[in-house]
């Protein structure tokens, strides 16, 4: 029988979890790990709730290269799924090399130390997975992850080419926090204050931080202030499909959210490094973490949709000349939280994390090595997206995006 490991307990491995348990004819046995025993064993007795399956759970840090490995052996995974920080990336790849396990995640590594993310460092890794003959999966989330397999399906499908592509991230829900985050605090305050950039004629545009605005109608939501921002499958993406003249990442922010993490930024509560407080060494955005909600925890009051998509631009593959398409997926907070008891921004997470896995352990993405998600056959995951609980749709628009 088949047998998984999950690290991480947060918000996407809540909704990741049970989505794997309802698929248990392909993932066998699975055991929960985390530093916090407590929390896997929470996630533990909603899936027995709500699903009716038996899953195991283990305390980890993941750091703990040994750790890692003896839990391996000691459960026989197959695959080891991490759901942890990203800053944790290289420790668990390290132990699946060491235990010879195939690997999956949902965000590219950044150093604990230094809020910048790149691919490098995960992809120095491609000789050392071909020659223990496993496979790690990079970015099985929806952004990265969806994106780019979409990108993929439009070039499969639509596009010969893609000259263009905007990445749209819209989180259309609400609910009755004065400030909260989308998903972990800290990565994505780490995330959103960075320097914007995007690719375009073959090098890196810098702008700051929340400099570039404009209003998109969103399907299923309506009109949404959205901000160019950097996110990790536009070097993944420029880099696989080396056509490609601009790709840009953009993500919708209310006022109140963009007032509140200036504010926090600017009296020093984001900063990474260590301050002295009363005697006692701590990182201010460690410290603002564990006094903002999270965002596990906001599923029942979220309501409202999320969509989050593509829209690309190049070469027909029928030869008719130059098109345009969008291609997106619509979520309701609500729907997310009656299935499993996740918002959507878990749940669009998750739920890729899931299909991503099922790829590894259906045997249709077994190439040894480490691969981001637009390199390989997406067909059947872009059917499993339909079928558990993400539809996407695609529609062909009047010309290129004017923004």
């Amino acid at each position: 029988m088949t047998k998984t490991l999950v690290v991480g307990a947060g918000g996407v491995s809540h909704a990741a979890v049970h989505k794997m348990a309802m698929n248990a004819d392909i993932f066998g046995d699975i055991t929960l790990a985390s530093r916090t025993k407590a929390k896997c064993d929470a996630i533990a007795a909603s899936v027995k709730d709500r699903v009716g399956v038996d899953i195991a759970t283990a305390a980890l840090d993941a750091m703990d290269v040994a750790a890692t490995v003896a839990l391996i052996k000691e459960t026989g995974a197959d695959i080891l799924v991490n759901l942890a920080l990203p800053y944790q990336d290289l420790k668990l790849m390290d132990a699946c090399l060491e235990a010879g396990v195939h690997y999956l995640d949902t965000a590219n590594y950044e150093p604990e130390d230094e809020a910048k993310f790149e691919y490098k460092w995960q992809w120095a890794y491609h000789d050392k997975f071909k020659e223990a003959g496993v496979v790690a999966i990079l970015g099985s989330g929806f952004d990265p992850g969806v994106t780019s397999v979409f990108a993929k399906w439009l070039k499969d499908h639509r596009l010969k080419t893609i000259r263009q592509i905007d990445v749209l991230d819209a989180n259309g829900g609400s609910n009755d926090q004065a400030f909260a985050t989308n998903f972990n605090p800290e990565i994505n305050l780490r995330e959103v204050l960075q320097d914007a950039k995007h690719w375009e004629q073959g090098e890196w545009k810098i702008t700051p931080a929340m400099s570039h605005k404009v209003e998109f109608d969103f399907p299923g939501i309506g009109p949404k202030n959205m901000y160019l921002m950097y996110h990790e499958e536009l070097e993944s993406l420029s880099t696989h499909f080396p056509e490609i003249e601009r790709a840009r990442f953009w993500m919708t922010f209310g006022d109140a959210y963009i007032t509140h993490a200036k504010v926090l930024e600017n009296v020093g509560m984001t900063r990474i490094d260590p301050v002295m407080h009363n005697g006692v060494e701590i990182i201010p955005i460690q410290f603002l973490k564990t006094l903002l909600p999270d965002p596990g925890d906001l599923g029942a009051q979220t309501k409202g949709k999320a969509c989050i998509g593509d829209i690309a631009t190049g070469e027909a593959l029928d030869g008719s000349g130059e098109k345009t398409y969008y291609i997106y997926n619509i979520c309701d907070h609500e729907e997310c939280y009656r299935e499993v008891g996740s918002q959507a921004v878990s749940y669009t997470t998750g739920v890729p994390a899931m299909i991503g896995a099922a790829q590894v352990l259906k045997g249709n993405w077994t190439e040894p090595g480490v691969w981001n998600m637009e390199q390989l056959d997406v067909e059947d995951f872009m059917d499993m997206l339909n079928n558990h609980g993400l539809p996407w749709q695609v529609h062909e628009l009047d010309g290129p995006v004017k923004f």
